[in-house]
């Protein structure tokens, strides 16, 4: 295979692994950079889903502990049962939809001007969702002073589970951003920052695993078996990205507000329409 081919595949890699637990949206900067990089096609689509399971195992990985004492105590166990069936039922809308809605939205939405307009609303959206949060716990939140409602991923009912998993269907639309929907929208709900934060991880976890199952599957007849080097570089520089990401962003949220995401998603994403119009970069999907 060619070098310069898993260079790039490196490269998008690490995008995947730096974005996919942000709420910057993964896709969207997956689907900039292949722009930049001239790495495109039907192809790399099914790559740039294909490396969210090598990201997501990096949760796996950091959360090992939580999820073998889950499986273990899920006969005997309510907390475990509860918290299984809470991320079972946050999965089951981005099924539902994702399956009637997600090839009408790659054919019309998967192209950089789309994308960088969702950034800038998201980060919109980010900024209106933290002052709303300033407003009713003002710097309580973050030293833990105050306890939200939704304190720990235990605290969780079926009912809040349902509600962030409507919300990350929001992130069909490329450029919204998977994390920035579901933890941002949880904290809207009542969650601690923490505790958004976290249930967001262990939701990726079915969420990106079966994308990218189904995504591959689906387009089994466009792969060849000279692929695999690129897609294993991919999600093997995903997954180690993606656990440095993982642990410096539950450190950050501990004392840190979503509002530097929110600027950076509007700077980023006006950055990209004021090049596109003006032609100084040919942004091509």
């Amino acid at each position: 295979m060619d070098p310069l081919l898993l260079i790039k595949a490196a490269v998008m890699g690490v995008v995947e692994g730096l974005t996919e637990f942000l709420p910057i949206s993964s896709t969207g900067h997956l689907i900039l950079a292949g722009s930049l990089l001239d790495f495109t096609g039907e192809t790399v689509k099914v790559f740039e889903i294909a490396i969210q399971t090598g990201a997501i195992l990096a949760v796996i990985w950091e959360y090992r502990e939580r999820l073998l004492a889950t499986v273990r105590g899920f006969t005997r166990e309510a907390v475990a049962r509860r918290f299984a069936l809470n991320v079972l039922i946050a999965f089951v809308p981005a099924v539902v939809l994702g399956l009637a809605f997600g090839s009408l939205v790659k054919r019309h939405l998967f192209h950089p001007v789309p994308v960088a307009s969702a950034f800038i609303v998201g980060g919109l959206v980010i900024l209106w969702a933290e002052a709303r949060h300033h407003r009713r716990f003002g710097e309580r939140d973050l030293s833990g002073s105050r306890r939200a409602r939704v304190e720990t991923v235990d605290d969780m009912s079926a009912l809040d589970a349902l509600k962030v998993g409507l919300l990350q269907c929001l992130a069909l639309v490329p450029g919204t951003s998977r994390s920035g929907a579901t933890i941002i929208g949880a904290m809207v709900l009542g969650f601690s920052r923490r505790s958004a934060t976290e249930f967001s991880f262990y939701l990726g976890i079915p969420t990106l695993v079966g994308a990218g199952a189904y995504s591959v599957w689906k387009q089994r007849a466009l792969l060849a078996l000279s692929d695999l080097p690129m897609f294993l570089i991919g999600s093997a520089v995903a997954f180690a990205a993606a656990l440095l990401c993982i642990r410096w962003l539950i450190r950050y949220v501990s004392t840190h507000d979503f509002r530097v995401f929110a600027w950076y998603r509007i700077v980023f994403g006006a950055l990209v329409l004021l090049t596109a119009y003006s032609g100084t970069v040919n942004w091509s999907a």
